[in-house]
């Protein structure tokens, strides 16, 4: 009884730093997962497209991006961008540390949607596309009004598990100075705080997000059921 008094100390007498750290996870969570959608659709759509240069900037996109791991990304825009940004000459805007991580985790995270998104594209039958050009529509047109609709309805479980996977990246933004959950273990540390109980109610917490997103998954799933 007394070990579980403690740990339930650790998280009541701790809460500040909780709430603090997982504000800043489900933000970066949040801002990157709607940014990696928007930029992921784009280089989806970009990855079918008839025009070959746009397929193949679409394909150097993703296949560059998604073999650099995603800590060099974030290297990059904590250590090397602020550089480039303060140079005389550059017109790269200055950014702090959270707005950089969200570009590269937004970065990083779009390639895997578009990947998600193309295959989606890829279940709907080529006679639709077809069809819509026999009508008169553009290839942005089909794609927007026609195919994609069908295609994220599709891709609900591979889209899901591309979130979950960025809600468990957004951790890594705390080697960079990103005050989020990652850090909880410095804070409780700096307060001699046992760290172990601190860092299972970490993993208890994200277990608790990400099975809330499967509920939301099973929910959209349920909802737009493709025949």
């Amino acid at each position: 009884m007394d070990a579980l008094a403690e740990f339930w100390r650790v998280l009541t007498e701790n809460s500040d730093i909780y709430i603090r750290g997982f504000q800043m996870t489900l933000w970066l969570f949040v801002v990157s997962g709607a940014g990696s959608l928007i930029l992921g659709t784009i280089v989806g759509a970009m990855r079918v497209s008839p025009v070959p240069v746009m397929r193949a900037v679409g394909a150097f996109y993703v296949n560059a991006v998604r073999n650099t791991p995603l800590t060099l990304i974030l290297m990059f825009f904590a250590l090397g961008y602020p550089k480039l940004a303060s140079s005389d000459s550059s017109i790269l805007p200055k950014l702090d540390f959270v707005q950089l991580a969200i570009v590269g985790l937004t970065l990083y995270t779009a390639t895997y949607v578009a990947e998600a998104l193309r295959s989606g594209i890829n279940t709907v039958p080529l006679g639709q596309a077809e069809a819509a050009r026999a009508v008169g529509l553009t290839f942005g047109q089909s794609m927007t009004q026609i195919i994609l609709p069908q295609a994220f309805r599709a891709t609900v479980p591979p889209m899901f598990s591309v979130f979950i996977a960025l809600l468990k990246n957004t951790t890594v933004a705390a080697a960079f100075g990103v005050v989020e959950a990652g850090t909880i273990r410095q804070y409780l540390s700096e307060r001699s705080e046992p760290q172990l109980q601190g860092l299972i109610w970490v993993a208890i917490i994200f277990v608790a997000l990400v099975m809330i997103l499967s509920v939301v998954q099973r929910y959209f799933e349920r909802k737009w059921k493709v025949a």
